[in-house]
Order: structure tokens, then sequence, then C-alpha cells
């Protein structure tokens, strides 16, 4: 079959804003028609020993080769170009080599961000750090923004923030989903963390969920339990459970080298620090939390956990020195020998203000070598890469802010083919 001129191709892949246009299931169930030419010309004859030339002396796995080196946005529209090229795409040895090309760093895809355009339902736009581009997208299984979500290496993970017992694991790219069983311990909780984590070798996931509730009458001592989901059992366990005096749980927990971590919340005892950490070994049982408690890098107005490339990183609002609960600027550390806290970098003010006005929280999150940090009162999404050492800001978001108290999130995720939940 006669493939469209690569000019063509290359403009209708530039053209496109929105990712709903060729869903994961319209490139493996729709092939399309290839289009006829209608004039003739030296030009057109030429394009058309060119296409064809191209599309039969490439023998099949030089092809696989070269479209698993494209951005991952670009494969989806390869696939409606003709039919040998979406037989190509569809196919699982094309899918191994997208995904050894990705684990080898031979070409990478780039963690992206999704960021929520309002609080009533999920829609919104998702960030292609590769070729800077938003595209429309479309979330599946959550209902509104406002629900916990984690991601590890392609799977998001969703629970509910009413009964908080609806959780699904999702591939965001290609739509599929599974709902889990619901997890045991206290239905009615004051503060739930979710976190999920992929082993790729295996193909397995396991699920986290951090409750922590006031025991009655005592505002200074709270139940903390935390229950592990696995996709190898597809069961659930309670490892741990505890009573923290003067610590609370909260919303934030990431799971690195099956070390799960939390962070708790003072309730008002003598610490001298708002947050601490709880570093939990998946691996074995304990029986006091608090012994495995890590002192933060310094007084934080919020913090946020993220796992990169298996290492603990903070992302955290640095408070001022007499108002510790005032944001004067924006850090990342990075968690060095289990207890020991390294200053990676901090915004520097251009960028921090840049922000406009910014809370004493925020959103941020990150994969691979990318850390995303947002203001909710601002579609502005701002970048660091860990690796370069270098701050700047994405393509300005199609969202725009239509009343002063609307309020804007998100978070980052893997674009994979390959993962399925």
């Amino acid at each position: 079959m006669l493939a469209l001129p690569k000019k063509e191709v290359a403009l209708r892949m530039e053209a496109e804003t929105s990712w709903t246009t060729y869903p994961y299931n319209y490139m493996t169930t729709y092939i399309p028609e290839a289009e006829s030419y209608s004039e003739q010309s030296d030009d057109d004859e030429e394009t058309k020993l060119q296409t064809f030339a191209m599309d039969s002396l490439l023998p099949n796995d030089l092809l696989e080769r070269i479209l698993s080196f494209l951005p991952i946005a670009s494969i989806f529209r390869a696939g409606t170009v003709c039919k040998r090229w979406n037989e190509i795409v569809s196919s699982q040895r094309f899918l191994w080599n997208f995904s050894n090309n990705n684990n080898n760093n031979s070409v990478s895809q780039g963690p992206w961000y999704f960021m929520f355009t309002t609080t009533d339902d999920p829609s919104g736009y998702a960030y292609d750090p590769v070729i800077k581009k938003w595209y429309s997208f479309d979330l599946p299984c959550i209902e509104t923004s406002n629900w916990f979500i984690a991601s590890s290496c392609g799977l998001v993970c969703f629970m509910d923030n009413d009964c908080r017992s609806k959780i699904y694991v999702s591939n965001p790219i290609t739509k599929q989903w599974r709902r889990l069983i619901e997890p045991p311990g206290h239905k009615a909780t004051d503060y739930t963390a979710l976190s999920t984590s992929m082993n790729r070798a295996k193909q397995s996931y396991s699920v986290s969920i951090v409750k922590s509730k006031q025991v009655a009458g005592d505002f200074f001592q709270w139940d903390l339990s935390i229950h592990l989901y696995s996709s190898e059992t597809m069961t659930w366990t309670t490892s741990v459970t505890d009573v923290l005096t003067g610590w609370r749980g909260g919303d934030e927990s990431v799971i690195c080298n099956n070390v799960l971590y939390f962070l708790i919340y003072t309730t008002g005892g003598n610490s001298d620090h708002r947050h601490g950490l709880i570093a939990s070994n998946l691996s074995s049982s304990t029986s006091s939390l608090m012994r495995s408690f890590i002192p933060m890098p310094c007084a934080l107005t919020c913090g946020r956990l993220m796992n990169l490339k298996e290492r603990l990183v903070v992302v955290g609002g640095i408070g001022k020195h007499d108002r510790p609960e005032i944001i004067k600027g924006i850090g990342i550390w990075c968690l060095k020998g289990g207890r020991e806290w390294q200053e990676m970098a901090r915004m520097p003010q251009r960028f921090f203000q840049g922000f406009g006005e910014l809370d004493d929280v925020f959103a941020s999150s990150g994969s691979d070598d990318l850390v995303y940090i947002q203001s909710y009162g601002s579609p502005a999404l701002l970048m660091f890469d860990m690796k370069l050492k270098c701050w700047k800001w994405s393509q300005k978001c199609p969202v725009s802010k239509k009343f002063p108290l609307q309020l804007f999130t998100g978070f980052c995720f893997e674009p994979r083919l390959e993962i399925t939940p």
C-alpha cells in the first residue's frame, strides 16, 4: 500500500494538538484508506517515487527500529499513515523495541505532566517536554480532580476522595485500566497517602495506602496503618499498625527501592519542624515507626515526595526564619545514605517571582531526571532538570485563569506503551 508523502505526514503530526484524536484502540483497530493523488506533476511523481522506494526497500525489522525512536505522540499518528505502518507499531516486537530504547536511554520520551483545568471534572492537558507541546487529554477511571493520584513507570493509580474504596490502576496512554479490590482498615480516615511502584522486570506492581486516624478524644495520638496491594497475588495485606504521639500522617508518600517513605506532621508537640519523614522497609516488619524517623532538611511550609531513578527527592517550600509558615523560596533535596539530605538546587528568585502570588503550598511531582513545580493559583509550569541543573518554563498551557479562586493542579507520569495494569 502506498504511504502518504513524508512532507504531508510531518505536517499532520505537527498540526495535531488533541491527543484524543488518535487513541490507542484507534491505532490498533482502525486502518485508514490510502489517499489518492488527484493531480499530476513532476513534483508529485518525485514524491511518489520517494515514498514507494522507502516503503518497499526497507524491511520490517529496520522500519520498526526507525519508528521506535519517534516521540510517543508521533508513533500514534504513524499508525494512521498506512496499513503496513499500523501493523508495525501495533506489533509486540515493536513494543519491545520501543521499551528497550527507553530503558537503555537510547531515546528519551521524557515524563509528561497532566494539568487539570477544572475542579469539577478530570479534563485537562498533558505536556510533552520533548517536543514542547500540550495535548488535550482525557484520563480513564478518575471522576474528579480531587482524587488521590500516584504514578510509577507508566502506571497511574487513582483513588476516590470520598469513601476511598474506589482504586484503579491504569495506563493513561493506552487507556487500559483495572479496578482493585477494596483495601482493609478504617473506611473513615482523617488522612490518607497513596503510592505505587512498578517492577518492569516482573511486569508487576504494588500499591500502598497509609491511613491516619485520630484516637478518639486525644488530638496528640493518631492511629496509623500501612496497607499493601500486590498485583502478583491480587490481595491486600496490612503490614504495619502503630500509634503516633505528637505526629499524624498526611497525604504524601512514595516508594523507592522497596522502601515506603511518607511525611508526618506535628500536632503541636515540641518539634522544631512541622514535617518529618518515616521510612518503612516493605520487605520487613517493624514494631515502631518512629524508630525510622528522619528529620527534614529545614523548616518547610510543605513537602512533596518523588522517586527519581530510585532516589528519594523532596521538593519543599522554605519558610522564613521568624515566620516558618510563610514561604520565601523553594528547594530540592535528595536523601543520601538513608538519613542525610543533600541540597540539589534552590529556585532562583526570578522564577520564584514568576509564579506571581505563590502560596505556602504548591503542586510538585517528577520522574526520571525531571521535576515539575506548579502553583495552585496559576497554570504556569516550571521544570527543573536534575541532570543538567537547569530551570525552565514549559510552553504556555492553553488554559487560562477565568476567575480569582480558580485552582490548578496536576501530576507527572511516564508515557509508555508496553505497561499494562
